[in-house]
C-alpha cells in the first residue's frame, strides 16, 4: 500500500512517517512545504528507506498536488498538514485560514479528482484520513464531561475554528461526493522532535537556559496529554482499518493541569540534568513565572477514547510519567537537533554557482563546471526525477533525501 502523508516533516506527521517506515511494509510519500515547523531532520531514521519519497509541495497548490497524485498513485491520504499554534493564530489568523481551510479544500478536490478516475477495485479501497484536534469541541470548564465523537463543535480560537471548518469540509465531501473519508480528533501531543514553541519543549529548553518558565494565568488549565508515538500508532490503525465515514477520538487518558506539567518537568530536570543546571539557578522550579492569560483560553479539554479502543483495539502505551520522562531524556540527548531548530541551521541556502555546493563526481559527469551541474540538476527538477542528497559535517552520509518536483 502507498500512503501519501501531508505535513510529514512536522511534529505529528514525522512520527507517522517514522511509524510507517519502521513498523509496516507500506510505501510513504511525504508532502510538505517545509514551513518554519517542518524539519526533515526529524525523518533521518526514515528517509534512507527505498519505501520513502519526499515532495516539497504546498497543499494550496492544486497543480502540484495533481502532479503528486498522478506520479505516486497513493492508496491512502493521511492529511496532517496544518498551521497549529494557538498563539500564532491569535496574532495572525490569515495563515490558518489559508492552510487549514483553503489547503484542505484544495487537497480534497485533488483527491476527489484522482479517486474518481481509479478503477473499481482501487476506488473501493481508497481512503482519505483527516487528522484534527479536540480543540474543535471547545471548553469543558465546570464539568466532569469528556469529549465524545458526537460532541457539538464550539471552537474558541482562530486555530480551532479553522480546524473545525476543515472537519466540516471533509464530512461534506464524503456525504456529497462519496469520497471515502475518516476523521480523528486528538488531545495534546508531546514527545520527541516537538517544535520548541509548544509548552513542553519550550519549558525544557527555557529551563536549561536559565530563562523564565511562563505559565498562563494561574496554570490550572487542564489538558489530556498524548505521547506522539502512541498517536502515530493510532493514526496508522485508523487510516488502514477504520470504518469509512466514522470519527475516532484519540486521547492519552492523562488529564493534567498545566502548572503540574511544568512542575513535573522541573522535577525531572533536577533528576536528569543536574550537570546542566545554569549558573545562578538554585532549583529549576524557581524559574516558573505566571503571566497574563491568553485571550479565549479554554479551561479544560478531555477526550473519551473508548470508541477507538472498543472498535480498533488501540490503547496508549505510555503513561504521563513514562512519556514525559522519555521526552525530557530525548531533548537532553539530542542537543544537535535542538540547535538546528532554534538556530534555523537546517534551513540553508546553497549557492549553486559554486563548485563546493556540488559533489565532484556530479560536476565531472555534467561538463566539468558548476554551471553544467546546475543545468543538469534543474533539468532533473523540471522532469520530476531529481534526487537530492545533501551531505553535511553533522550527517556525512547525507541528510535530506527524496524526489523533488518543479521548482
Amino acid at each position: 500500500m502507498k500512503i501519501l502523508v501531508t505535513g510529514g516533516a512536522g511534529f505529528i506527521g514525522s512520527a507517522v512517517v517514522r511509524e510507517l517506515i519502521s513498523q509496516t511494509s507500506h510505501h510513504v510519500v511525504n508532502v510538505d512545504c517545509l514551513t518554519y515547523a517542518g524539519n526533515l531532520e526529524s525523518l533521518a531514521t526514515a528517509s534512507d528507506s527505498p519505501r520513502y519519497a519526499f515532495a516539497q509541495v504546498n497543499i494550496c497548490d492544486r497543480a502540484d498536488l495533481d502532479r503528486v497524485f498522478a506520479e505516486h498513485q497513493p492508496d491512502v491520504v493521511m492529511h496532517l498538514a496544518a498551521e497549529s499554534h494557538v498563539d500564532r493564530s491569535i496574532d495572525g489568523p490569515g495563515d490558518f485560514i489559508e492552510t487549514n481551510i483553503h489547503g484542505t479544500y484544495t487537497l480534497l478536490e485533488a483527491a476527489r479528482s484522482y479517486w474518481s478516475r481509479l478503477d473499481a477495485s482501487r476506488k473501493a479501497a481508497f481512503r482519505f484520513h483527516h487528522i484534527s484536534t479536540d480543540e474543535v469541541y471547545g471548553d469543558l470548564h465546570g464539568t466532569d464531561d469528556l469529549f465524545l465523537e458526537t460532541t457539538p463543535y464550539a471552537p474558541s480560537s482562530p486555530y480551532s475554528a479553522s480546524k473545525a471548518a476543515s472537519d466540516h469540509l471533509v464530512r461534506a465531501w464524503q456525504r456529497t461526493y462519496g469520497l471515502p473519508t475518516l476523521i480523528t480528533n486528538c488531545s495534546n501531543n508531546y514527545g520527541p522532535y516537538h517544535f520548541p514553541e509548544k509548552l513542553i519543549p519550550h519549558m525544557i529548553l527555557n529551563a536549561l537556559s536559565g530563562k523564565p518558565l511562563p505559565v498562563y494565568g494561574n496554570g490550572q488549565q487542564v489538558r489530556d496529554w498524548l505521547y506522539v508515538e502512541d498517536h502515530a500508532r493510532a493514526l496508522v490503525l485508523v487510516a488502514t482499518q477504520g470504518v469509512i465515514g466514522e470519527t475516532y477520538n484519540i486521547g492519552g487518558h492523562n488529564e493534567q493541569k498545566n502548572l503540574h506539567v511544568v512542575q513535573t518537568l522541573c522535577a525531572l530536570l533536577e533528576e536528569l540534568a543536574t550537570d546542566k543546571k545554569p549558573a545562578g539557578v538554585a532549583a529549576f522550579a524557581d524559574l516558573i513565572t505566571f503571566v497574563k492569560d491568553r485571550p479565549g483560553h479554554d479551561a479544560r479539554y478531555a477526550i473519551d477514547a473508548s470508541k477507538i479502543e472498543r472498535e480498533l483495539g488501540w490503547r496508549p502505551q505510555e503513561t504521563f510519567d513514562s512519556g514525559l520522562r522519555k521526552t525530557v531524556q530525548w531533548y537532553l540527548d539530542h542537543s544537535d537537533w535542538v540547535q538546528g531548530v532554534t538556530s534555523g541551521s537546517y534551513d540553508f541556502v546553497y549557492d549553486t554557482t559554486l563548485a563546493s555546493s556540488w559533489g565532484a563526481g556530479f560536476i565531472t559527469a555534467n561538463g566539468g563546471t558548476p554551471l553544467g551541474a546546475e543545468a543538469a540538476f534543474l533539468a532533473g527538477m523540471l522532469s520530476g526525477r531529481a534526487y537530492l542528497n545533501v551531505h553535511t559535517s553533522f550527517r556525512p552520509a547525507g541528510e535530506i533525501r527524496g524526489q523533488t518536483g518543479t521548482p
